[in-house]
């Protein structure tokens, strides 16, 4: 399938992660090495089931494209696009909100502890939407609101942390609730990270199902597809 990569131009706004690109690359090879790789375990379970082409919007420094095989990404970061393509990934400069792609262009779109980060997280889900095939999947990754993971995020929020002070965390039927509008049917639902935050010394196998002391979900949905009656 063809992707349209040039009818809407990014407007080149910078994004908050750019000055931030070289601290947040680093985490995934010291305090978040052994997070990562139980995150990236996690999602290795549900590949062989996902239809491609992939596309991940807000790919970041690409480390998990990279790490789970995802050929196309979009970050509004130039930085982090710039490491995405020194790790061979198709990245592209824009926001998930944009229409940067045509629509029924892949078969899954990744959305990896992004949703957090987002504006307009329910356009950005209607915008994956469109560019899906039908019966094409959607698979989020979240630190959950309820989670201690997510209670832990939220204090330094609070404490004006730099990169959690622009976060928004959801709680699981939120997201939920959102994917719904946004056309989706939740499928399946992955839990991992068990250990508390400070806490994290040995991976972890995921669990099948939402566990609310999970530190990290990944939630399946597909494209619902609408049956015209005559």
């Amino acid at each position: 399938m063809e992707t349209n990569t040039g009818i809407t131009q990014y407007d080149g706004s910078s994004s908050l992660f750019d000055d931030l690109a070289m601290e947040y690359d680093a985490w995934f090879d010291r305090d978040g090495s052994l997070i990562f790789f139980t995150e990236v375990r996690a999602f290795r379970t549900l590949l062989p089931s996902l239809p491609k082409p992939w596309l991940e919007i807000g790919v970041g420094s690409g480390r998990f494209a990279q790490a789970l095989g995802i050929e196309t990404g979009v970050d509004p970061s130039i930085r982090l696009i710039d490491m995405a393509r020194q790790r061979g990934i198709n990245a592209f400069l824009g926001r998930g909100e944009d229409g940067l792609f045509d629509e029924e262009s892949f078969g899954t779109v990744f959305l990896i502890v992004t949703l957090c980060f987002l504006d307009s997280p329910l356009k950005v889900l209607k915008q994956a939407n469109r560019i899906l095939v039908p019966g094409g999947k959607i698979v989020l990754g979240l630190v959950l609101k309820e989670s201690p993971w997510g209670r832990f995020y939220q204090r330094k929020k609070a404490e004006g942390h730099r990169f959690y002070r622009y976060a928004t965390f959801y709680r699981y039927d939120e997201v939920v609730r959102l994917l719904t509008k946004a056309g989706f049917l939740t499928e399946k639902v992955v839990s991992t990270l068990f250990q508390r935050p400070g806490e994290v010394h040995q991976a972890e196998e995921p669990r099948e199902g939402y566990f609310p002391d999970a530190g990290f979900t990944i939630i399946v949905a597909a494209k619902r597809v609408v049956v015209l009656k005559k």
